[in-house]
């Protein structure tokens, strides 16, 4: 089973140190199996991340760089999670919001699909809440809802999950996948979540609009367009952060339900839980909302917890982990061989406490960006659609423009773009990248292994498909570093 949130911070509960208890229900499925404490998306964007989650490869190479690429047509890939499932008999099971190719009902046995203003309304109460959705605009609101939880996205894919697998052909095993819209916006929430953490005691941000002004480049010019369309938003950003903070603690509360069903049916013990998000938020650091500029650790580093099924009690620290990894992962927890062109990283023997090589997880890359070459600041180009109003498009042509990609090791982050000088940060130093130190000479050393490594990366993104009429030497478990390496 996959339970998927749409802009989830990974350091936003108790459990990995964070001041507010949003999310205690996850918390303690993560202490019962193996939490990553470093795992990242392959780009800060639904679309390219959520096809990499279903190819086990980054973006560059699946070619789905952008969230208006939702045909199967657009994607190069050979099986997906969804073909190997059903090759090895399961029932496929959809529920909740999908922003990717594999987005039809005739591609599962049972498909209920939400957005993040569209649900599959029946009732005159369920209309009512999408066209309030639609009123606000995206949020975030200073008042909470004035709909019921039971007319919350999340509680309905709940609903609808289990009425799926309560439907299921119990001779056959299943594959259920939960995908809530939230926490991305329109932030709303309703009572009693949206009063249960108080403005005055939301944890303080590292850096506010400041860090935009600072960082410059797509920041700035994002910063400055929300600025423009929603003077002073940035004000209420206490209220904001508590609502985010709300509406995690309403999906902790129907995952918790979920579980809850699942154990009354017996369906837990053998159950397989994968939870993670496909990319983060910036939950008002850098004085911004939403994502779109850059890759900082609050967009690209994601929750990622595994449980059940012989899955060992861990939190780990040290493995550098992706959403491309979960593929591979899945076809040797079910005895599936992993598809050619698979890129990511089985971490199946690493999540069973079996033997692993430690060099083939001391780093990852995440991609960014929609080609060509980044517009100027002061750039006013065609944008994604009509900004009317309050209304922007944070994935746009300028925040795109371009093309990035970094690598994490060790505590530090490098850049490199298509275009402009490189970018180094030491995270235990500089959190939230705001000393570029690429031209740095006490990094000298540390900035010429990290781009030999994001070399090797870049080697090995090189696509194996299609195959021609040769066959290439598979790597067991898609692990490139050999035994040698073991324990580096």
């Amino acid at each position: 089973m996959f339970v998927m949130t749409d802009q989830l911070r990974a350091d936003f509960t108790r459990g990995v140190g964070f001041g507010l208890d949003t999310m205690p229900f996850l918390d303690s499925i993560a202490a019962q199996g193996t939490r990553f404490r470093r795992a990242y998306t392959t780009a800060p964007a639904c679309v390219p991340a959520r096809t990499s989650l279903l190819t086990g490869r980054w973006p560059s190479t699946h070619r789905i760089r952008q969230n208006s690429n939702t045909s199967p047509e657009d994607v190069a890939r050979g099986d997906d999670l969804l073909d190997v499932l059903r090759g090895a008999g399961y029932q496929l099971f959809y529920a909740g919001k999908t922003h990717m190719y594999r987005n039809k009902a005739e591609d599962y046995d049972a498909f209920s699909e939400y957005g993040h203003t569209m649900a599959p309304d029946t009732t005159t109460e369920q209309r009512a809440f999408t066209d309030w959705l639609k009123s606000i605009d995206m949020g975030p609101t200073s008042a909470p809802t004035p709909f019921p939880v039971e007319l919350q996205y999340p509680y309905r894919i709940v609903s609808d999950a289990i009425q799926q697998i309560d439907a299921r052909d119990p001779d056959k095993p299943f594959f259920s996948f939960v995908s809530t819209p939230e926490p991305h916006n329109p932030y709303q929430v309703p009572e009693p979540y949206f009063s249960l953490f108080d403005e005055d005691k939301i944890p303080n941000r590292l850096a506010g609009p400041e860090a935009a002004e600072a960082k410059g480049g797509a920041y700035k010019w994002l910063r400055d367009l929300v600025e423009e369309k929603r003077p002073g938003y940035d004000k209420l950003w206490r209220r904001y952060r508590a609502t985010y903070c709300g509406m995690l603690r309403l999906i902790d509360d129907q995952l918790r339900r979920l579980v809850g069903h699942l154990k009354e049916q017996g369906l837990w013990e053998n159950t397989l839980l994968i939870f993670l998000a496909d990319h983060g938020d910036y939950a008002a650091d850098y004085g911004l909302q939403r994502k779109g500029a850059g890759m900082p650790e609050a967009l690209a580093h994601i929750p990622m917890i595994v449980h059940g099924c012989g899955v060992e009690t861990q939190d780990n620290k040290k493995d550098f982990v992706s959403i491309a990894d979960i593929l591979p992962t899945v076809c040797e927890a079910i005895g599936r061989p992993i598809p050619l062109g698979v890129q990511g990283r089985s971490l199946w023997q690493m999540l069973t406490g079996a033997d692993y090589p430690a060099a083939e997880f001391a780093d990852i890359v995440t991609e960014r960006g929609y080609g060509g070459l980044p517009y100027p600041d002061d750039a006013r180009p065609p944008l994604h659609f009509p900004y009317e109003g309050t209304r922007y498009d944070e994935l746009n042509s300028v925040t795109q423009s371009g093309s990035s990609r970094m690598i994490r090791h060790d505590h530090y982050k490098l850049y490199e773009h298509v275009s402009g000088p490189g970018e180094l940060y030491d995270l235990e130093k500089d959190p939230m990248e705001l000393h570029n130190r690429f031209d740095d000479p006490s990094l000298r050393d540390v900035k010429a292994e990290l781009m030999q490594r994001l070399q090797r990366w870049s080697v090995r993104l090189t696509d194996d498909l299609p195959q021609g009429k040769y066959n290439a030497r598979l790597a067991q478990h898609n692990w490139y570093r050999t035994s040698k390496a073991h324990g580096a």
